[in-house]
């Protein structure tokens, strides 16, 4: 009797060293948790897409087995990164037109132009990513060489910010923009008293409603070949900031299919068909999708002088810039969000923008404690204004390399005074507001969480440029900028239960990345080794 329960014991210690079965062990490593202890481990067990333990080395490898092991070879190991700021659907466009990014001057954009028109004979010619201020021009451009070059052909050519719009003679008779068109919220911008081609904010609806729409198809193959480079990066997560109705479909359509492989947080334009989406669906959730937010748009771009700003601008002193909707309007699409328990995310960048929404948020939403609602970009803030962050638990979510992207000419929009008492005062804002979310506004900067991170902790780009950084004072650590991008902005995003940190119980989206994640006064390149996402190797490079 005694040699069979030797034999048992032996058989039930036998069963223990080998241990649980899980599907994923990554050992060998350094977990970055991103609790808020900011505690590290050795190694990970995933089953069923979650994580099921982080601990020690030996502890896991000695408690679990697993058919996939990942030696990570001492690499850094961190939740997916999120960005908390970014448009796939305006990157998968720029993918099927002209990308007129980096353009060194105004021949070089007719260049790339004609060298797009050449391949794709386009009876209507659309790009997007021109800047007048790489140029060295201070000044927007007008169409006479656009018109010169184009006599026929309608073009489009919108400005990096989304904001400015450069068209041709042939578009203004396509649309059928003359000197008496007028847009709310909107402008059409003269030179020696005849129009000169540029468009801004909401006169630029004209000539997108009026061009032929991408094809459905073509838009999901691009979106399909984002979230791939998105994941090479590694980014897990994206907040998708404004889509219309029929945008919506589409990730809805791609979430159906189960093709997303990253998550997307979608915020919608609160236009009546979105309104009415969130009235019969509430808070949608479908596969990797998620949508519980609106976004507005307060106001204009800093760089083509639509920012809404309390005193004129320094270099145009016959502009306040505009905001586009009117404050009645924006309270009315706060009133229903917040009946309906929806998010706010509003697009502010000029102070009296900021101080607008803030204050109606402060007076709306004091009873409601934990909105969540969200400034996106803050950009240039009234110094007294900055308290508003505190007292109505708004979260500010704002973008790194706007900052070093901007340094070149902000000085000479807003003056050196409003420059350095409050603008992309991301330390204060985050010091104010006990958080801070970052993103990165692709495509109008670049999607690389480490030029995100560059620019926060170093203020500055991937260049190096300023040599001695850019309002040096309101740069971040490096710790605070990695929680920006994992724990802070998965509470940005109602999901800080699920994702956000290397707990248990929480999804296995998780980036092993190929370099050491730190920060110095060069720029470190770096890229994700293998990518993670609900326990399931989606991107991998060993």
């Amino acid at each position: 009797m005694k040699y069979i329960v030797l034999l048992s014991l032996l058989l039930t210690l036998s069963a223990c060293y080998k241990g649980k079965s899980v599907d994923l062990i990554i050992h060998n490593a350094k977990i970055h948790v991103m609790n808020d202890q900011l505690e590290m481990s050795e190694a990970i067990a995933i089953k069923d897409g979650k994580i099921v333990e982080v601990g020690p080395e030996r502890q896991i490898l000695n408690k679990y087995t697993a058919k996939t092991i990942i030696n990570a070879q001492n690499k850094d190991v961190f939740p997916g990164f999120h960005d908390a700021h970014g448009h796939i659907m305006s990157l998968a466009k720029q993918k099927l037109n002209a990308d007129l990014r980096g353009s060194r001057s105004y021949y070089e954009m007719i260049s790339k132009l004609e060298k797009h028109q050449s391949k794709t004979k386009q009876s209507i010619l659309i790009g997007r990513g021109w800047d007048q201020s790489i140029w060295g021009e201070k000044i927007m451009p007008d169409n006479q060489l656009l018109n010169e070059t184009f006599p026929e052909i309608p073009v489009a050519l919108t400005r990096i910010d989304g904001h400015a719009m450069l068209i041709n003679q042939a578009m203004m008779n396509y649309v059928g923009i003359n000197d008496t068109t007028q847009v709310k919220g909107g402008d059409f911008l003269k030179k020696d008293g005849k129009l000169s081609g540029i468009l801004l904010d909401h006169a630029l609806d004209l000539v997108n409603n009026a061009i032929p729409k991408p094809k459905k198809e073509d838009l999901k193959a691009a979106i399909l070949s984002i979230q791939n480079d998105l994941l090479a990066a590694g980014i897990t997560h994206v907040h998708e900031a404004g889509l219309s109705a029929e945008e919506r479909d589409l990730f809805i359509e791609l979430a159906d299919k189960n093709q997303l492989e990253i998550y997307v947080y979608a915020m919608l334009f609160p236009t009546p068909e979105n309104i009415e989406f969130a009235k019969e669906n509430g808070f949608y959730k479908n596969n990797r999708l998620s949508i519980r937010s609106f976004k507005i748009i307060a106001d204009g771009a800093l760089g083509s002088h639509g920012a809404c700003m309390i005193e004129p601008y320094s270099d145009l002193t016959n502009t306040h810039g505009m905001l586009l909707k009117s404050p009645s309007e924006i309270h009315a699409v706060f009133t229903e969000a917040k009946t309906l328990n929806y998010q706010v995310n509003s697009h502010c960048i000029g102070d009296s923008a900021n101080r607008t929404v803030l204050r109606m948020i402060d007076t709306l939403m004091q009873k409601t404690p934990d909105h969540r609602w969200r400034i996106e970009h803050a950009q240039i803030m009234h110094p007294s204004d900055f308290q508003y962050f505190n007292s109505t638990g708004v979260i500010p979510s704002v973008q790194p390399t706007h900052a070093t992207s901007d340094q070149r000419w902000a000085e000479h929009h807003i003056g050196k005074e409003r420059l350095e008492k409050g603008a992309y005062a991301y330390n204060t804002l985050q010091k104010e507001s006990g958080m801070i979310l970052f993103g990165t506004d692709f495509p109008i900067e670049h999607y690389d969480p480490f030029g995100t991170i560059h620019a926060a902790v170093q203020r500055k780009n991937t260049e190096n440029e300023p040599l001695k950084g850019f309002l040096k004072d309101e740069a971040v650590d490096l710790a605070t900028t990695l929680k920006a991008m994992t724990l802070w902005a998965a509470y940005g995003c109602f999901e800080e239960g699920q994702v956000g940190s290397l707990e248990k119980g929480k999804q296995a989206n998780i980036v092993i990345f190929d370099q050491a994640v730190k920060s110095s006064a060069s720029f470190l390149p770096n890229y994700a080794w293998v990518s993670i996402v609900d326990g399931k190797i989606v991107f991998d490079m060993r």
